[in-house]
Formats: structure tokens, C-alpha cells, sequence
């Protein structure tokens, strides 16, 4: 009755059933290795013990609110002083400055293989790559929402990068300056107003073992705190669309933009997991990893991202349309939805409700909470309700933990809805940079 209650709801708000974007069916069977540079390479992904377990749900919400230069609500930022304040006694200090809100409080030629490690509880997944020559190895946070391959260096404050490793352009005999020869900057400003900035260089980078030259590195000499506090990363790795690289002023390429002719397909795919061993694969579609076909999308790269549309929802064998834009990014831990479904999906949850104290959605972390579909054209993407279980809330670990912080969170004030590691871990997808495309299979039980 709720879901029917809903779909009046929905109709008599204006959103009436629209046709399904088309979509485009394909067997394994049909894709051929042939027409690029013939190189493929697997990134392993394992999982990082370094990342903090305290406030885990809150702090991904945060990360998205800032990756996206939205401000964040009160009630987060309150969530957030609580989580600043336990880790600061967990080690030892007193945190200094604050978190602002919203001020209107609401926020409308080979092959090979490399190891990866995500952050504890799948908040950041990161890879090593290579920097110059001869190689100085980074690890970086792979992004399909941003277009920028930006890490700390030795041009970056000694205060902000202790403990991060870094790269040193002069220490690379093929490193060249572009911000010396002409002026190439970069900035990117982030929803509580810092910023990350600096100088452009150009250098060879390699990862799993194919090499792009002349590729834009873009060195840091001021680094938000939000990236100095996870010694664990060095940087980031952009696999978004060039139109929405930060340098200035004349945006470059992507390494992926630069590798898509080496490759023997000009396409990735993310095979990310719930704590344990996933992958990336480049140039490559691996049939192992997920089951029958592959369903693609057209991609919108107007605004720079993996963008696509998506119909839908479908729970307890209801389905209702509810057209909504939305893009496929790897650098945002969460599911985060238009309101209409969070709250359609936790109305299923007995025990579910928005805590002001945990700054989104959680319930009691017993109960078995029901599959989510997300219709993307006629395609059904099953998020599996074990998957939406994401942190505990109460405490740092699910053993003592009554609450629990779910995996899909309203995205309301979002310019779209955004498909983060949370989708991934449940459906198998490609990134086709040649014909600008997703695919999406379910992927094979883990």
C-alpha cells in the first residue's frame, strides 16, 4: 500500500511515466579485441586497514557534499563535530577550527597486473601508479567523477604532506614544467570553501604497466585537510570526460583520454566488493565477472561525467517510474537517490528513520533489509539489501552496534542523483570511452 501510496504521490507531483532511455543488449561473445594498441592490464583492488572506523557513515556523506561544492546541512555538520571530537580523543588531540553549514540549512602495449588498496569500509579505492623516470610510485584514488590527475609533491607544504608519499618533478628526467612555459594552473574548490591548487607538469605515468607520455600531472602546493588526514592516498587519478579538468587556462587530457589508443578496447570496467578483492580492468571485458549480457546506456557528457538516465525504482515486485539523471562515479562511497526512493526503501525497514545525530538514514543493524532495483532504461540493476548495510552508527564496529548507517542516502540539492561504490559492488560495470556508453550486468555472487 505504501508503494501504491507513493506512485499517487509521485503522479500528482508531476512525475508521470516517461519511456525508458533505449538500451542496447550485447553478448560477451560479441566483443572482439582487435582495433587499438592492444594492451590490457588488471588493477587489483584489496582492502586498507589504515582508514579510521569512527563516524564512517557521516564522513562518506561529508565526502560527497565537498567533491561536489555542495554545502552541507546542519544536522551533518553537527554529526560531523561529534566524529571530529571522538577521533581527536582516540588520538590524543584537541581539533582545531570548525565545519560550516549551509546558511539556510538545507543543501538544495602489454599486460600487466597491479595491487590496489581501498580505504576501510570502501570510502576510497586507491592504486599504484608511476610517475617519471625512472618511476616514483603514488598511491592514487581512482575518480570516474572528476578529470584531474593531481598528487602531493615535494612543491606541497611539509605541514600538509607528512606521511603522504610524494612526487618529485625534479627528481624525473622527463618531467617538463608547463606552468613555467605557459602558465598552467589548477584549482579545485571544494563545498566548505577550501581548496586544492597548484603547478602543471607534464611527465610519463604508467599503470599496470602502460605508459602514457607527456601526461598532465598536476603538483600541489595547498592541500584542503580534508585530503592531509588519509595518509593512505597520495592523490587522485580523474576518469571523468576532459571538459572538466581543472587546469587553466587550457584544460588537458585524462590519462584514460591518452591511453584509449593504446588499449585493445577503449574501455574500463569496475569490479569493486564489499571488503574483500575486486578489480579494474582496462582494455579488456572479463566474462567471468558477471552473469549473461551486458546492457549500455548512452552516456550525456555535457557536464563532464559518466551521466546517464535512469527510469526508476522497482521494490517488493512494484515498480515505479521516476525519471531522474544520474552518474556512475567510483570516487563517492554512496548510493545517493532522490528522496522519493530513500524514503519508498526505508518505509520497508521497521526501525528505519533520518537521525539527526548520524546525519542520515540508519536502523537497527538486525534486521534483513529488503532488495533495492534501480531501473536504468528496461534494465534492472539489484542492489542486494546486505550491501546497503554500510557502517554502524552507534559504534565503531558492527560487533557492539545496534545502529546502522545505510548505504543509500537522499541526494536531494544534488544537480543528480549519484551512483557510488555502493552500486558497484552489486553490478558489474564498463566505462566505453570509445562509443561513450556504460554497460551494466549483475555481477557473480561473491
Amino acid at each position: 500500500m505504501k508503494l501504491l501510496s507513493l506512485a499517487t504521490a509521485a503522479a500528482s507531483a508531476g512525475l508521470v511515466a516517461a519511456a525508458p532511455a533505449p538500451v542496447q543488449v550485447v553478448s560477451p561473445d560479441k566483443f572482439e579485441i582487435s582495433v587499438l594498441g592492444g594492451a590490457t592490464f588488471r588493477i587489483k583492488q584489496v582492502y586498507n586497514e589504515q582508514f579510521s572506523q569512527i563516524g564512517k557513515g557521516p564522513r562518506a556523506l561529508a565526502m560527497t557534499y565537498q567533491k561536489f561544492g555542495l554545502e552541507m546541512p546542519s544536522s551533518l555538520v553537527n554529526s560531523l563535530q561529534a566524529v571530529a571530537q571522538k577521533m581527536a580523543a582516540a588520538q590524543g588531540i584537541i581539533p582545531k577550527g570548525g565545519i560550516k553549514a549551509a546558511a539556510n540549512d538545507s543543501v538544495k602495449a602489454g599486460q600487466g597486473e597491479v595491487s590496489a588498496t581501498p580505504q576501510l569500509f570502501d570510502v576510497e579505492y586507491l592504486a599504484p601508479v608511476e610517475l617519471g623516470t625512472p618511476a616514483q610510485t603514488l598511491m592514487l584514488n581512482f575518480d570516474t567523477g572528476s578529470s584531474d590527475l593531481w598528487v602531493f609533491s615535494t612543491e606541497t607544504p611539509a605541514t600538509q604532506r607528512k606521511g603522504h608519499g610524494i612526487y618529485d618533478p625534479k627528481a624525473s628526467t622527463t618531467s617538463k614544467n608547463l606552468t613555467a612555459t605557459t602558465g598552467a594552473t589548477w584549482n579545485i574548490t571544494y563545498g566548505d570553501r577550501s581548496s586544492s591548487a597548484g603547478n602543471v607538469f607534464t611527465d610519463v605515468v604508467s599503470v599496470g604497466g602502460l605508459s602514457v607520455p607527456n601526461q598532465a600531472v598536476e603538483s600541489a602546493t595547498r592541500v584542503s585537510a580534508s585530503f592531509t588526514q588519509d595518509n593512505a592516498s597520495s592523490g587522485l587519478l580523474g576518469l571523468a570526460f576532459d571538459v572538466i579538468n581543472q587546469i587553466r587556462p587550457t584544460p588537458q587530457k585524462t590519462f584514460f583520454s591518452n591511453a584509449m589508443s593504446q588499449l585493445a578496447m577503449p574501455l574500463f570496467s569496475a569490479n569493486l566488493k564489499k571488503g574483500q578483492e575486486g578489480n579494474y580492468n582496462f582494455g579488456f571485458i572479463d566474462p567471468t565477472e558477471f552473469h549473461g549480457d551486458l546492457t549500455f546506456v548512452d552516456v550525456n557528457t555535457t557536464r563532464g561525467f559518466w551521466q546517464f538516465q535512469a527510469s526508476g525504482f522497482a521494490l517488493e515486485n512494484t515498480t515505479i517510474q521516476l525519471p531522474h539523471e544520474a552518474i556512475a562515479d567510483t570516487g563517492t562511497t554512496l548510493l545517493l537517490l532522490p528522496p522519493a526512493i530513500t524514503t519508498a526503501y526505508y518505509r520497508l525497514v521497521p526501525s528505519a528513520m533520518e537521525d539527526a545525530q548520524s546525519g542520515g538514514y540508519v536502523f537497527h543493524c538486525n534486521e534483513t533489509l529488503p532488495d533495492l532495483t534501480l531501473m536504468i532504461g528496461t534494465y534492472a540493476a539489484v542492489i542486494p539489501g546486505h550491501v546497503i548495510q554500510y557502517a554502524p552508527a552507534d559504534t565503531d564496529d558492527f560487533a557492539t552496534a545496534k545502529w546502522c548507517f545505510g548505504g543509500a542516502q537522499s541526494g536531494d540539492g544534488f544537480p543528480f542523483a549519484i551512483y557510488g561504490d555502493i552500486f558497484f559492488k552489486a553490478q558489474f560495470t564498463v566505462f566505453h570511452g570509445g562509443d561513450r556508453k556504460l554497460g551494466f550486468a549483475p555481477k557473480v555472487a561473491e
